[in-house]
């Protein structure tokens, strides 16, 4: 059933056994990204729900999907913290698993901040999981610790990386990151005056909205600028 939705393209809210909730938004005629949500907030929030808008605008399926330990957060009605890396890149696993068919195209993977995360070490392990990565703010290093990178798997990776980055996001500024030697065939795309979320700083005449369509559409172009496979 969940595959004739995704063909036909039908957006909505469709509930898969034993993994939760599929937020899935648009069509794929340029292609699909199945997207993680950030360590303290899930599909619901208003960044994930104005960029799945904004990609299925640029004609990218967007399946976004929430992790176990927050829907147990939405149960329980108090914050926890994410389980071990393993264990999301495990769970991001099983969704790969269902949303992959013969008949469509390869999911590009991708998330914001800590699902980008996961996304990357998924990729590392089992390149051939997604056609590529597209991270929103990637957690480069924790806030005010620029040595703790977290870049230790990024030499693994082969797939095509598309990174969108605030200028002047706390866990990777523009001048932190390109200081990083970072596999050749990743592309960075810095949102002037944006932060972690994307916010810009009011000098700029800008708002959230305006560097979230931007941002759908360098993913829109660095999907379409790679051959996707079946």
């Amino acid at each position: 059933m969940l595959k004739g939705r995704l063909l036909d393209g039908q957006s909505g809210l469709f509930s898969v056994a034993a993994l939760g909730p599929l937020h899935v938004e648009g069509k794929p005629a340029c292609g699909r990204l199945l997207m993680a949500h950030g360590a303290g907030a899930g599909q619901d929030s208003g960044f994930l729900r104005a960029l799945r808008e904004a990609l299925a605008q640029e004609d990218v399926q967007v399946l976004g999907f929430e992790f176990a330990y927050l829907r147990k957060m939405r149960t329980e009605g108090r914050r926890r913290p994410p389980p071990a890396m393993s264990t999301l890149v495990e769970e991001m696993s099983q969704w790969c698993d269902i949303v992959s068919h013969q008949d469509l195209p390869i999911p590009w993977l991708g998330g914001k901040s800590m699902g980008g995360r996961v996304a990357s070490q998924l990729l590392a392990q089992a390149p051939d999981t997604g056609s590529g990565l597209i991270l929103c703010g990637y957690p480069f290093h924790p806030p005010r610790k620029p040595h703790s990178t977290r870049l230790s798997h990024w030499p693994q990776l082969e797939c095509p990386i598309q990174v969108i980055q605030g200028s002047r996001d706390p866990f990777g500024t523009r001048e932190e990151v390109l200081s990083y030697d970072l596999p050749k065939q990743t592309a960075i795309h810095f949102l002037e005056e944006g932060d972690h979320d994307w916010r810009p700083t009011r000098r700029s005449g800008r708002l959230q909205h305006d560097l979230i369509e931007e941002a759908a559409k360098v993913i829109r172009d660095a999907i379409e600028g790679h051959t996707i496979r079946y």
